[in-house]
């Protein structure tokens, strides 16, 4: 039986830092399905239909992984895509109690679920979508953060911002 593992997340955009997380996954798992989600309350700078146009074009390169989106309770995500591993991105210790307090609360709702932590590289430890945004906010240059790909999506979001 093939082990896919889910990675959820907002990917507001998609960064350097995930696709360190997806290639890691992609390297211990059968498969990876990246999901993007909603998230009304974050208010993201793109829509879901552009972020997981980012996302799959960002990950055209990498084998066996899937692009969906959702707007329901990842545990039932997990559920419908028929896997109980969740992948989560820790870049520091802040990051982890949150991430810890959502693995509880996912496995509170369904047991089997689990968590599986992965640490970026170095190099990508520092790199968030909300540093992306907020580069993008004063004109600046987030080339090195992100992947080439996603960079027209980039350019044409800051030049709204910016006008």
């Amino acid at each position: 039986m093939k082990k896919i593992a889910l990675y959820p997340g907002t990917f507001d955009p998609i960064t350097n830092g995930h696709l360190d997380i997806i290639n890691r996954a992609n390297a211990m798992f059968d498969g990876v399905i990246v999901a993007i989600a909603e998230s009304h309350e974050k208010k993201p700078m793109f829509d879901l239909k552009t972020r997981a146009e980012m996302v799959k074009r960002a990950t055209n390169g990498f084998k066996d992984i899937e692009v969906v989106t959702f707007d329901t309770l990842l545990v039932d995500l997990a559920t419908k895509c028929n896997t109980n591993i969740i992948i989560r991105g820790l870049r520091a210790v802040s990051d982890f109690e949150y991430e810890l307090q959502m693995s509880y609360a996912n496995s509170s709702i369904s047991p089997e679920l689990e968590t599986v932590f992965l640490m970026p590289s170095l190099h990508n430890a520092f790199i968030s979508s909300s540093i992306v945004r907020a580069i993008l906010k004063y004109n600046g240059d987030a080339s090195h953060l992100v992947s080439k790909e996603i960079l027209p999506f980039l350019e044409k979001d800051a030049n709204v911002l910016n006008t």
